[in-house]
C-alpha cells in the first residue's frame, strides 16, 4: 500500500480550514496531520515534530507570521517540504513573490475541490505544479530580475538537457526513464546533477531557474 500524502493545513479562517480538512480526509491517499492558524504555528510544529508533512497548504494572509514569510522560512530550513500557496489574491505580483520564496504551486481559494486535490497529487509526485499562467509569470519575470546564471550552459550534457526539458514538462521520474530508455536511478542521478549545477534547492526551483535563464522555453512545454 502506498504511503499517504501527509498534509499540513495553515489558514486563520477556521471554518474554511475545517472544510479543507474534511474534504481532504475523504481522499484515500491523503492525511491531514496538523492544522495551524498562522505561520508561527507552522514553524513551531516543524521545529518540534518527528512527523513532517509532505506538503503545506499555506494561506498567505495570516496573523503573526504571514504565509509568504512562513513559506520562505520553510523553504530555507526544510527544502524537502513542498508548499502550495493558498490565497484569494490572484495577481501576477503575488504569484511571482510566492515563486521567489519557494512555493511549489499556486492555488486560489475559489478553485474547485477537484483542482485542489489534483494539485496536491501533482506536487507530491513531481515536486511542483505550474499552470500555463504561472509559467508565463516565470518567463516574464526575466525582464525584472538580474540574470542568476551561475554556470555556462555548455556545462550541461545533452542528456541533462533532455531530463531538464521533461522535468519542466511535469513528467515524473518513471515517465522520464521510459521516454529516454534509461533507468529511474539514472534519471535521479541526472536530476541531482542539475540541482547541484544550478544551485537549486528542489525541482520547483530548478524549473523556475531553467525558464528564467532560457535553458528551456515555454514553447517547448
Amino acid at each position: 500500500m502506498k504511503n499517504k500524502i501527509k498534509i499540513l493545513l495553515a489558514d486563520d479562517e477556521e471554518l474554511f480550514r475545517k472544510g479543507l480538512y474534511f474534504l481532504l480526509q475523504r481522499e484515500s491517499d491523503m492525511e491531514v496531520i496538523y492544522e495551524a492558524s498562522n505561520g508561527q504555528q507552522v514553524l513551531d510544529y516543524l521545529e518540534n515534530t518527528d512527523t513532517y508533512p509532505d506538503i503545506i497548504l499555506m494561506d498567505l494572509k495570516m496573523p503573526d507570521v504571514n504565509g509568504v514569510e512562513a513559506t520562505r522560512m520553510v523553504h530555507k530550513a526544510f527544502p524537502v517540504i513542498k508548499t502550495i500557496a493558498l490565497t484569494s489574491y490572484h495577481t501576477r505580483a503575488f504569484i511571482a513573490n510566492m515563486l521567489h520564496v519557494g512555493a511549489s504551486a499556486y492555488l486560489v481559494k475559489n478553485a474547485s475541490p477537484a483542482l485542489m486535490v489534483e494539485t496536491l497529487r501533482q506536487v507530491f509526485e513531481k515536486g511542483f505544479y505550474y499552470t500555463p499562467e504561472v509559467l508565463e509569470v516565470i518567463q516574464q519575470d526575466i525582464v525584472t530580475q538580474t540574470p542568476r546564471l551561475r554556470f555556462a550552459t555548455d556545462d550541461l550534457t545533452n542528456r541533462e538537457r533532455e531530463v531538464l526539458q521533461l522535468l519542466c514538462q511535469q513528467f515524473n521520474t518513471q515517465e522520464i526513464a521510459d521516454k529516454l530508455f534509461i533507468s529511474p536511478r539514472t534519471v535521479e542521478g541526472h536530476r541531482n546533477n542539475l540541482l547541484l549545477k544550478t544551485e537549486s534547492r528542489n525541482i520547483a526551483g530548478l524549473v523556475v531557474y531553467a525558464i528564467q535563464n532560457k535553458i528551456v522555453t515555454l514553447e517547448g512545454l
